[in-house]
């Protein structure tokens, strides 16, 4: 048998033909999701503050073959994401997909504690900042490819009492709920609206946390039953999947990728 009699069985990408959004792709769980939609044949428009971590990114995805541009984004400036988002259809002509991962921590420790300030800021940025880029993103798929799919990125903080982190884990419950909200609101335009939990993960947001509480990566890690943090990439799939064609009839969940944490 020569190599021409030989049919290729290779399927499109998972996210073939789309055009995705991604915020906070600089970085950890984002740059991993953009780097995974491209692979998976999206053209992807990248999104954060720091301009060195998204070039880097949109580099590696071109160097792998992939399509892939990058815009400034501030999730706590309405005008910045309004603009990121307007840029996908400028870039691409459409709007597919979007992932909004784009978050800020806080300082762990109780409540009380946190400064008003800080409480305000991680409001802004993880709670009005899906808010804000949802919006956007319904408008733009709307006037573009007429359907789509969006995904949150949420955290298994959020389905708990947080006494580590419990003004991110309050505004990651309250995207749960506009997450629900949305899928009920625009499904019947063929909008989907989904939302991931992740465990435990190995980001920099992490290593800030343990940086600050010693030993909470173990602790963590010891109530998970698969034994381990997850890598982003493996947070990246479970987004790519909801995104894609292939869960067609999934809208207003939230998937935990825990490691099965809260089972």
């Amino acid at each position: 048998m020569n190599d021409t009699s030989i049919t290729s069985t290779t399927s499109p990408g998972l996210l073939a033909g789309k055009v995705a959004f991604v915020t906070g792709a600089g970085r950890g769980i984002g740059a991993a999701a953009a780097r995974l939609f491209a692979r998976e044949g999206a053209r992807v428009l990248l999104a954060a503050r720091t301009e060195a971590q998204l070039k880097a990114v949109t580099e590696d995805i071109r160097a792998a073959g992939g399509t892939a541009e990058y815009v400034r984004c501030d999730l706590a400036d309405p005008a910045s994401v309004r603009a990121a988002v307007d840029r996908a259809v400028e870039l691409y002509g459409r709007l597919d997909v979007a992932f909004n991962n784009g978050a800020t921590a806080q300082q762990p420790g109780p409540m009380d504690r946190l400064p008003e300030a800080d409480f305000d800021h991680v409001l802004a940025v993880n709670l009005k900042g899906p808010w804000l880029a949802m919006s956007a993103e319904v408008a733009a798929i709307r006037a573009t490819a007429g359907r789509g799919a969006i995904v949150n990125n949420s955290s298994v903080g959020s389905l708990m009492g947080n006494p580590w982190l419990p003004v991110y884990g309050a505004a990651k419950r309250a995207v749960n709920s506009l997450t629900a909200s949305a899928a009920v609101t625009y499904g019947p335009e063929g909008i989907r609206v989904n939302a991931i939990a992740p465990g435990t993960t190995l980001t920099e947001m992490i290593d800030h946390w343990e940086a600050n509480s010693p030993g909470i990566i173990d602790q963590l890690t010891a109530q998970t039953p698969l034994g381990r943090a997850a890598d982003p990439h493996e947070i990246a799939e479970a987004a790519a999947w909801l995104l894609s064609d292939r869960a067609s009839y999934v809208t207003g969940v939230v998937l935990s990728v825990d490691g099965g944490s809260r089972a």
